[in-house]
C-alpha cells in the first residue's frame, strides 16, 4: 500500500510522534492507521491520545439548562469573528434554548420552531447565513435530563452567558437541596471540561477501547523481556492507571487535587443531605473532529524528506 503525505500528517496530529516515525509506522503496519498508533506506542514514541480530532472549525457551544433537564448545542461559523457577532450569539443561545424541548437530536433541533420565532431552526440558520453573509450549520446536539436532581452546565471559553469553547453537562440524581447538589455538579463539569474523561464509569468504557490498551502494555511489557507471569501483572497495573486517568469517578478530582471524583461526591452528600448518583455527562468542545489541515505544504515537506519530488 502506498503510504500518503495526508496519512503521515493524521497520524502525527494524533500522536504528536516525528514525521520519519509516522511514516516508519505505517510502513510497518500496511497503512492501518489504528495499528500504527499502537505501533507507536508500544515502541514508546507516542502515547495514548482521545480522539477529538484538532480544533479546526470556529462559532460557538451554546447551553440552555432548566434544572433537571439541560442541552447543549455546536452551531460552526467560518471565523471568529463571526463567533462574536451578537446575532450569531443569540441564534446559538435561541438554538440551546429550544434543544430543550427536543430529544437532542439534532435532526429533531432542527426542525422544532426556534424558540422566540416563526421558523424552524434549519430555515432560521438559512436566514442568518443570508443576513451575516458567512456560512454557518448546527452541527450536533444533546439533551440530558433526571428524574429527581439536577443537570448541572459549565462553559468554558465564555463568550457570553451561556457561550464558549467547551459545554459541558453533568447530570446527578438526588432528592438532596438542589442548590448545595447544582453547585458539586458544576464543579465536576468544570473537571470533566479540563480532563475530558472517556466514559462515566469502568463498566461504560467500550470493550474494543479496553482490549486495545491491554494489547498495547502488553506489548511494552514483552519489550522489557520480562517472564510472562510478571508480564500479566505489569499489564494489570498499566490498566489500573488506565481507569484512573480516563473514567471520571476514577479521576483525581481537579478541584481538591486529593480525592476521587467519586469520593468527591460521597463528601458532597453530607451538605445536599442525601445520596448522590452520577446518570452521566455530556462534554461538547468547539470543532471536534474537524481539520482543515495544510495538506499541500506538508506533503511538499514529506515529499522532501524522503527524497521525492
Amino acid at each position: 500500500m502506498t503510504i500518503t503525505a495526508s496519512m503521515v500528517k493524521e497520524l502525527r496530529e494524533k500522536t504528536g510522534a516525528g514525521m520519519m516515525d509516522c511514516k516508519n509506522a505505517l510502513n510497518e503496519t500496511h497503512g492501518d492507521m489504528e495499528a500504527a498508533i499502537d505501533w507507536l506506542r508500544a515502541k514508546g514514541i507516542a502515547k495514548a491520545e482521545k480522539k477529538s480530532g484538532r480544533v479546526a472549525a470556529e462559532g460557538l457551544i451554546g447551553i440552555a439548562a432548566d434544572g433537571a433537564k439541560a442541552a447543549v448545542v455546536e452551531v460552526n461559523s467560518e471565523t471568529d469573528f463571526v463567533a462574536r457577532n451578537d446575532q450569531f450569539q443569540d441564534l446559538v443561545r435561541a438554538i440551546a434554548a429550544t434543544a430543550l424541548g427536543t430529544d437532542g437530536s439534532t435532526e429533531a433541533v432542527a426542525n422544532a420552531t426556534l424558540k422566540g420565532g416563526d421558523k424552524s431552526v434549519a430555515d432560521s440558520v438559512t436566514d442568518a447565513i443570508a443576513t451575516i453573509g458567512e456560512n454557518m450549520n448546527l452541527r450536533r446536539a444533546a439533551v440530558m435530563e433526571v428524574g429527581d436532581g439536577v443537570v448541572a452546565t459549565y462553559v468554558h471559553n465564555a463568550a457570553g452567558e451561556g457561550l464558549g469553547k467547551i459545554g459541558v453537562l453533568v447530570a446527578l440524581e438526588s432528592s438532596g437541596d438542589k442548590q448545595a447538589l447544582n453547585a458539586i455538579g458544576r464543579q465536576v463539569a468544570m473537571h470533566v471540561a479540563a480532563t475530558n474523561p472517556l466514559a462515566a464509569t469502568r463498566e461504560e468504557v467500550p470493550a474494543d477501547i479496553v482490549e486495545r490498551e491491554r494489547a498495547v502494555f502488553a506489548e511494552q511489557a514483552r519489550e522489557s523481556g520480562k517472564p510472562e507471569n510478571i508480564i500479566e501483572k505489569m499489564v494489570e497495573g498499566r490498566m489500573r492507571k488506565f481507569y484512573e486517568e480516563s473514567v471520571l469517578l476514577s479521576q483525581t478530582f481537579v478541584i481538591d487535587g486529593e480525592n476521587t471524583v467519586e469520593q468527591a461526591l460521597k463528601n458532597a452528600e453530607a451538605g445536599v443531605d442525601a445520596p448522590i448518583t452520577l446518570k452521566g455527562f455530556t462534554r461538547m468542545a468547539l470543532g471536534e473532529g474537524v481539520d482543515k489541515g495544510e495538506e499541500e505544504d506538508f506533503a511538499a515537506e514529506v515529499a522532501a524528506m524522503s527524497g521525492k519530488s
